[in-house]
């Protein structure tokens, strides 16, 4: 790869990137197929993705022809790829062998181990036969819904396709890596001003919340909705935050600290409820939720804002959807995403039925929906919430905090990239954006 670095760090042209010899193996992040059962008997919160992550070199797959190599400058960490260091919900193998199964370029995907990673920003290597909007030297970032257009349910909303996927988690070859393997449909462009570490790690995250609240396959905010986010301060949330603030809605973030709160303040969430400090009590024990908490909440968000909320943007799942649905308001919307503390939920359903709430379930994006929301952050109408960066070789370390939650926004892994700070083409824009705002995040997480 040095070679490739080299010519990408002086800008070199896309003539001379073709011409540098591609590797046939790339340095890569991987779980193995011989240790999904490692941590059999062991709780969720036990299990340790240091020990079931690896960093080493693996074999470089041949290209299809509706493919792109990627240089990947930068990477991110996210819950998926926690799930798949744990083996949770169940190992990812499963979804690598029936890939494996639907055509000879899937044939490749079914290995003994799976390189994760569903998020990337970097240069284009070579192209495939069949691409023709992409060329040697674009930068880019990757969204990764891998869907196959051949099926007709593909068609209309990919999202909703019979074989969707989502790359690096259900299938193979994913963005932890030095050399990424990507369909040319999961191509955008690199917002200018950002560096590669701030560009990596907002495809997944800010599309999800791009859906969920702003494309007409979610929920979208209109002016003056009170939406409750929780985990406001996280990748998913602080996204989010920023969606209901360009909709004109109203943002009520809940957060576990006051230094979380503090920087929802900056990023221009104003109402905010500090979870710790309120020490809700859902959940009685393991089988009895409480609805005097469930109370206790809507009586403080209307303290807040006036008003039950009009949508909550539900992902933590199991621990919150009950005191969800009690606080939404009479026919408002619970669009959920996620399951980041328990997939199994329980909730009262007289709350749902008797006052004609509704409950919105969303998945990633489409392609349309993934560039849009990238437009929002190329134009600086949304930044990423980048916290912390890591070197690939400590990814373990980088996945535990986010398995067990010691992590603000988005954590970021450097890959092809040899530090921080690069990439970055357009500093005018860079500065109307503002270096404060663009490094909020890091700013209070170095604090």
């Amino acid at each position: 790869m040095s070679e490739i670095l080299e010519a990408v760090l002086e800008g070199a042209s896309g003539e001379t990137l073709a011409a540098t010899p591609m590797p046939v193996t790339t340095r890569a992040v991987f779980v193995r197929r011989d240790e999904q059962n490692m941590f059999a008997g062991v709780a969720s919160r036990d299990k340790d993705p240091r020990r079931s992550l690896h960093v080493d070199d693996v074999a470089v797959p041949e290209l299809a022809p509706d493919e792109v190599y990627v240089a990947v400058m930068a990477s991110s960490i996210n819950f998926n790829t926690v799930w798949t260091s744990i083996f949770e919900p169940l190992p990812t193998f499963g979804f690598l062998d029936r890939l494996g199964k639907e055509s000879i370029w899937g044939q490749r995907h079914a290995l003994d181990y799976h390189v994760v990673g569903s998020d990337a920003a970097g240069v284009v290597l070579r192209t495939g036969s069949l691409v023709r909007n992409w060329k040697v030297g674009d930068e880019v970032t990757v969204h990764c819904n891998y869907v196959d257009d051949q099926d007709p349910s593909s068609h209309d909303d990919s999202m909703m396709a019979s074989n969707q996927r989502i790359w690096g988690f259900e299938t193979n070859f994913g963005g932890l890596a030095d050399i990424a393997v990507v369909r040319a449909n999961q191509l955008m462009p690199k917002p200018t001003h950002l560096t590669w570490e701030e560009a990596a790690v907002n495809a997944l995250c800010n599309s999800t919340a791009y859906r969920m609240l702003v494309s007409r396959n979610g929920k979208p905010v209109t002016q003056g909705d009170k939406v409750l986010i929780w985990g406001a301060s996280g990748g998913l949330g602080s996204f989010a935050v920023q969606h209901v603030l360009n909709s004109g809605g109203v943002p009520i973030g809940v957060v576990s600290s006051e230094a979380k709160a503090t920087m929802l303040r900056e990023l221009g969430c104003e109402h905010i409820i500090n979870r710790t400090e309120m020490n809700y009590q859902f959940w009685q024990d393991e089988h009895t939720q409480d609805e005097r908490e469930w109370r206790r909440l809507g009586k403080d968000i209307r303290s807040l804002v006036g008003s039950d909320p009009d949508i909550v943007f539900e992902h933590p799942g199991r621990s919150t959807m009950g005191a969800s649905v009690f606080v939404t308001k009479r026919g408002g919307t619970i669009v959920t995403c996620a399951a980041t503390t328990g997939f199994m939920i329980e909730y009262d359903n007289r709350h749902l039925w008797m006052k004609l709430k509704t409950i919105k379930g969303t998945h990633f994006s489409n392609y349309r929906e993934a560039w849009s929301a990238n437009q929002t952050i190329i134009d600086g109408a949304v930044v990423p919430t980048l916290s912390t960066v890591f070197a690939m070789e400590e990814v373990g370390d980088a996945a535990y905090q986010m398995h067990h939650n010691r992590h603000e926004g988005k954590i970021g892994v450097l890959c092809v990239a040899p530090s921080g700070g690069l990439g970055i083409t357009d500093s005018e824009l860079r500065a109307r954006v503002g270096e404060d705002r663009l490094t909020i995040f890091r700013r209070h997480d170095k604090e």
